[in-house]
């Protein structure tokens, strides 16, 4: 770091909310300078009013601003961040490092890694700086102060064995982006919004960043007026509620479904589900030609283990509909129709989580089914009397039956390349991204809801499953996940039919 950048953030620390802070990059642009920093503490208004104060006296005549985020390091977090440094700076040296070889002790001035190496490896690890070099590295991305060392571990020899298990308990960091165009209606600005495909957790003051798909104004049993809408970003949809301010509801009143907002406020546990409550509901835009960014996941694996698809087709739609042409996007994309059945309705990780017992799945090529995927799952706890009279599912059917690990392996190569689709997806896919993240492996795939995708193009009584599919005139056997897959991808492919293209 420069005696210029260390001068600084000398002067950025002055504040309060800043002490810690740490300036990750400094984008300059049309004449303008945005010094980015995080930090890992609370901090007010006026602390970044201060930062882009101290940033103009550092910025060389150019117009500046200080943006913040607040960023609190995970122990994962920091692990990956040591792999992917090692891996990119000193290849040779990273060969000879598992992920179990790096460990995290956090503490409040930073936090302090050790990487378990050989006795050989140790001593050329020294000879290259590897741990000032290290340290450089999370002084420059993580807040606070952060110290390591190499320690000596035996290594037993062996045959290498390719696809090996991540760590146990994988869990990735929330990805963020920045908002642009930020227009105020009922809240303060807010610089960053989280992917909605990461708002997985019980979480207050966050914002969220996408295109209103649907909304909707209703009544309160007080009678007090608040919007039911939905929100979808390039990673998924989120389903929020909103109760304006009487100065702001007819501003929020002339939003309408296309147009791009901001949402800030608290996802919490409501009727036990995680849902997202709006306190603030303002105008705003991903950057233009946003692309979201990956997560390091495991690769696709190189061949099913112990579920494999098997071919599938709709001979009723086919034979109703074939003549009909299918819109371009359709018959150009990849899709994979799912359902799951679970031992209950709690997907919140960190907490009682239920399990996986059947999922369900079709994949549709050019616009028609192609292929199905299916299977039980084995489940460690006794189902209850209510899920086995819900789904007819019972503890004897799944005996024998793989485990979710296997299961997610062979359904992450099964969605490869696809977008995922199912009827309210959100809550299915919190599943599948807790238990595939176990494993290492990350549904980061684009979701459709077609909850959502049918509010837009229907006017019904509700959007139940079963609902929608007595529009369409489809039976099925409904609480199976395999026929509950089958017949959304049939909704799904009618809707889009209808609409003339995917939706946005």
């Amino acid at each position: 770091m420069s005696s210029k950048s260390i001068e600084y953030l000398e002067e950025i620390r002055k504040a309060e909310g800043l002490s810690r802070a740490v300036l990750r990059k400094i984008v300059v642009e049309g004449g303008e300078a945005v010094f980015h920093l995080v930090t890992d503490t609370n901090y007010t208004q006026e602390d970044v009013r201060y930062a882009s104060e101290v940033s103009r006296r550092y910025s060389s005549g150019l117009n500046a601003t200080a943006r913040v985020v607040k960023s609190v390091p995970d122990e994962e977090g920091v692990r990956r961040a040591i792999a992917d440094m090692l891996g990119e700076k000193f290849p040779a040296f990273a060969a000879f490092v598992s992920p179990g070889d790096i460990s995290v002790s956090l503490d409040k001035s930073g936090g302090r890694f050790f990487i378990g190496v050989s006795e050989i490896e140790r001593a050329k690890g020294k000879e290259d700086g590897i741990v000032d070099a290290v340290s450089a590295r999370l002084n420059r991305s993580f807040c606070g102060y952060w110290t390591g060392e190499l320690r000596p571990v035996q290594k037993i020899g062996g045959e290498i064995e390719g696809d090996a298990p991540p760590p146990e308990e994988y869990i990735a960091a929330p990805r963020f982006f920045e908002i642009c165009n930020f227009s105020p209606i009922d809240g303060a600005e807010v610089s960053h919004a989280i992917y909605i495909a990461d708002l997985e957790k019980e979480v207050q003051n966050v914002s969220v960043c996408g295109t209103i798909g649907y909304i909707e104004e209703r009544q309160s049993k007080s009678g007090k007026p608040y919007f039911s809408l939905t929100v979808a970003d390039a990673t998924g949809t989120l389903r929020a509620r909103y109760f304006p301010r009487k100065a702001v509801i007819e501003k929020v009143r002339a939003i309408s479904e296309g147009t791009s907002v901001v949402l800030s406020g608290d996802n919490e546990l409501f009727n036990g589900s995680l849902s997202f409550r709006a306190k603030a509901i303002d105008l705003g835009t991903p950057p233009e030609g946003f692309v979201p960014m990956e997560r390091p996941s495991r690769p696709v694996p190189a061949r099913y283990r112990t579920v494999f698809p098997a071919p599938a087709s709709d001979l009723v739609q086919a034979d109703l509909f074939g003549t009909t042409p299918l819109p371009q996007d359709l018959k150009e994309g990849k899709f994979v129709v799912f359902d799951l059945e679970t031992t209950g309705l709690n997907n919140t990780p960190g907490s009682a989580m239920d399990h996986i017992i059947e999922v369900g799945a079709v994949k549709i090529e050019g616009g028609v089914i192609t292929e199905k995927f299916s299977t039980f799952v084995a489940c460690p706890v006794k189902l209850s009397q209510e899920i086995i009279s819900l789904t007819g599912i019972k503890d004897e059917m799944l005996v024998g039956a793989p485990t979710v690990a296997d299961v997610l392996a062979d359904f992450y190569k099964f969605t490869a390349g696809c977008t995922l689709v199912g009827h309210n997806v959100q809550f299915d896919c919190r599943f599948i991204r807790y238990y595939g993240e176990k494993e290492g492996f990350l549904f980061d795939h684009r979701q459709i809801d077609t909850v959502t995708f049918a509010q837009q193009m229907l006017r019904l009584s509700n959007y139940k499953l079963n609902t929608v599919a007595d529009h369409f005139g489809f039976t099925f056997n409904h609480h199976r996940a395999y026929d509950d897959a089958f017949v959304t991808a049939k909704i799904f492919i009618e809707l889009v039919r209808e609409k003339g293209g995917l939706p946005r």
